[in-house]
């Protein structure tokens, strides 16, 4: 249920999905699709209304230039968001400083509230002690299936030319 604060202050609640084509081998749970669906519900539940997806189908979490998120971005300095959903924190991107940059200075900082659903974060509850530690995860994640990418195009580069 939404907070008495965050309930006087009514805005677009942003339901932000992304997908990279690297995440995609985590399988269809992380699709575009099935965190829309998850988004919404969870809103839905929790009395969050004024819904608006703001969606990256295909860009990597380390870059933070993705027309969604800036979308996203510009809608909050316009003051239309009271708050962010995201399905985790690695949605949200997969860069530990920038992470923590949104979630412990520019949310705060513009009165929004941030929720990762799976990762059970709410700013509304209080910091997370436990997010770091998610962050740092996400970016080794993402740093260790860039060098299996890499390797695995080097091997499929050497293959072909031996034909």
């Amino acid at each position: 249920m939404q907070s008495k604060k965050k309930q006087d202050k009514a805005g677009i609640t942003a339901l932000y999905c992304r997908l990279s084509r690297d995440d995609g081998v985590e399988g269809d749970s992380n699709s575009v699709a099935n965190q829309k669906k998850l988004l919404k519900r969870f809103a839905k539940e929790n009395g969050l209304t004024n819904t608006r997806y703001y969606v990256d189908d295909g860009y990597t979490g380390t870059n933070f230039e993705r027309p969604g998120f800036q979308k996203m971005i510009e809608d909050i300095d316009l003051g239309y968001i009271s708050t962010v959903i995201v399905k985790d924190l690695s949605r949200l991107g997969r860069r530990y400083d920038m992470v923590g940059y949104y979630m412990d200075t520019y949310f705060p900082d513009r009165d929004v509230r941030f929720i990762a659903v799976n990762d059970n974060i709410d700013s509304d509850e209080g910091e997370s002690e436990i997010a770091p530690f998610k962050n740092v995860l996400n970016e080794f994640y993402a740093r260790d299936i860039s060098k299996k990418c890499r390797s695995s195009y080097r091997i499929r580069g050497s293959t072909q030319a031996s034909r």
